[in-house]
C-alpha cells in the first residue's frame, strides 16, 4: 500500500518509510529513534529492576544452598574425623578391657593353682594325721590285747595253778613251778607280742 502526495510508503511490515528525506538512515526519524532508546532503556530498566527482585533472591538462595552444602560436606568430614577418633578410642578400650580380662583370668588360674596346691597340701597334712592317729590306735589296741593276753594267761595259769596246788604240792614245789614256767616264758614273751 502506498500513500501518494504524503511521501510516506508503508512497507508490508507496517513500518512507514520516508521516500526520498534527507538526513534519514534506511527511512528511520529521529522521534522512531528516540522512542527505540526509551524502550531499550526501559527494557533495561525492567531487567536490572527484574534482577535486583528475582535474580538476587534466586543468587542468595543459590550461595545460601551452596554454604549449606559446603558447611554440610565440612560437618560430614568432622563428624566422619571424630567417628574414626571414637572408634580409636573404643578399639584401644576393648583392647585394654581384653588385656585387662587376660590379666584377671591370669591372676584367677594363679590363684586357683594356689588354692589347689593348699587343698592337697591340707588333704596331705589330714592323711598324715589320720594315718598317725590310727597307727598310735594301733599301738594302744596292740598294747591292750597284750595286756588282755597276759591277764587270760595269768588267769588260766592261776587257775591251773590252783588247782594243781589243791591236789599235790606243798609250797616249796609251787613256788619252784612258778619260776620254771616263768624262766620258760621269759620277759620277751610278754613285750613282743
Amino acid at each position: 500500500m502506498t500513500f501518494t502526495g504524503t511521501g510516506f510508503s508503508m512497507v508490508s511490515n507496517g513500518m512507514l518509510l520516508a521516500e526520498n528525506e534527507p538526513g534519514r538512515i534506511f527511512g528511520l526519524d529521529a522521534q522512531l529513534l528516540f522512542d527505540i532508546l526509551i524502550q531499550g532503556l526501559a527494557v533495561f530498566l525492567l531487567f536490572i529492576f527484574l534482577s535486583y527482585i528475582l535474580i538476587e533472591p534466586v543468587k542468595k538462595i543459590l550461595n545460601d544452598r551452596q554454604n549449606k552444602i559446603q558447611n554440610d560436606i565440612a560437618s560430614a568430614a568432622k563428624d566422619r574425623e571424630d567417628a574414626a577418633k571414637l572408634k580409636a578410642e573404643y578399639d584401644e578400650k576393648i583392647k585394654k578391657a581384653d588385656d585387662e580380662a587376660g590379666e584377671i583370668l591370669s591372676a584367677a588360674r594363679k590363684k586357683a593353682v594356689k588354692n589347689e596346691e593348699a587343698i592337697v597340701a591340707e588333704a596331705k597334712e589330714e592323711a598324715a594325721r589320720i594315718i598317725n592317729r590310727a597307727n598310735q590306735e594301733a599301738v594302744l589296741e596292740k598294747n591292750k590285747v597284750k595286756d588282755e593276753v597276759k591277764q587270760e594267761i595269768i588267769g588260766v595259769a592261776t587257775v591251773m595253778a590252783g588247782k594243781f596246788v589243791e591236789g599235790s604240792m606243798d609250797d616249796a614245789k609251787q613256788a619252784a613251778l612258778i619260776d620254771e614256767t616263768l624262766k620258760e616264758m621269759g620277759d620277751d614273751t610278754w613285750l613282743s607280742k
